[in-house]
């Protein structure tokens, strides 16, 4: 059982360098996680931030990562001193003990009742903003929620973590995105992640549920005018 299928998953349009790896948390679930690389390259998502900051979104704690032996790792020693985690270098990784993050989407499904479930999963000890998000896809959706570790620049809002579980999945075609927060005036996108979203979905529906009960509808370019496409980099 070799990397391929996973590393397949990975969008790498710039650089071309898939990378991937397979994070075990302390509850025994393998989550894992692909490099999503953005036309900012700032706001790109290493493969281990991927699956460390979807372990921590599903309530569960990294142990020990997984990674291909002759691929480097990005971030590889802040997180393995963040979590202490072990680390196994190996060309047989566990891909027949990865947990599905996909939900199918049930016939009297509430977005606005999940979302508000949904946001007591987020990880937010130093914003305490906490705010969830669903991506809808074919057949059903995944679940996002904001996590936040000791390096600010290291986490990942609850629209990045569920694109990162959809891509992990290899899923790559999106329909809408369900957005809501407990506090603040408006419900909306940070800017790294409506960057993110923009490259991911750039037409796409977003439904923002704000913190006073009212409901906004949104088109995701509409969110990021002007911008960079992402047509310009590709090699």
């Amino acid at each position: 059982m070799s990397w391929n299928s996973l590393l397949e998953n990975a969008y790498v349009p710039y650089s071309e360098a898939a990378k991937a790896c397979i994070v075990e948390s302390d509850k025994g679930n393998f989550f894992a996680g692909v490099r999503i690389e953005n036309i900012s390259y700032p706001v790109t998502i290493s493969s281990l931030q991927a699956a460390c900051s979807i372990c921590l979104s599903e309530g569960e704690t990294p142990i020990r990562v997984f990674l291909p032996l002759q691929i480097d790792a990005d971030q590889l020693s802040y997180w393995k001193d963040e979590f202490d985690l072990e680390i196994i270098k190996t060309d047989e990784p566990p891909l027949d003990k990865l947990t599905s993050c996909f939900k199918e989407e049930p016939e009297d499904f509430s977005s606005q009742e999940e979302l508000k479930n949904l946001i007591n999963r987020a990880v937010t000890p130093n914003s305490d903003f906490p705010v969830s998000a669903i991506l809808f896809v074919e057949g059903g959706y995944f679940e996002g929620v904001n996590v936040e570790v000791s390096d600010w620049s290291m986490g990942l809002c609850a629209e990045r973590v569920a694109i990162a579980k959809a891509k992990a999945a290899g899923i790559s075609k999106f329909k809408r995105m369900d957005v809501h927060t407990l506090k603040g005036e408006f419900s909306s996108p940070c800017g790294a992640c409506r960057q993110v979203v923009t490259e991911m979905m750039p037409y796409h529906e977003l439904s923002l549920y704000h913190a006073d009960g009212s409901l906004s509808k949104h088109l995701s370019a509409d969110l990021l005018p002007f911008s960079f496409k992402t047509s310009s980099l590709k090699k």
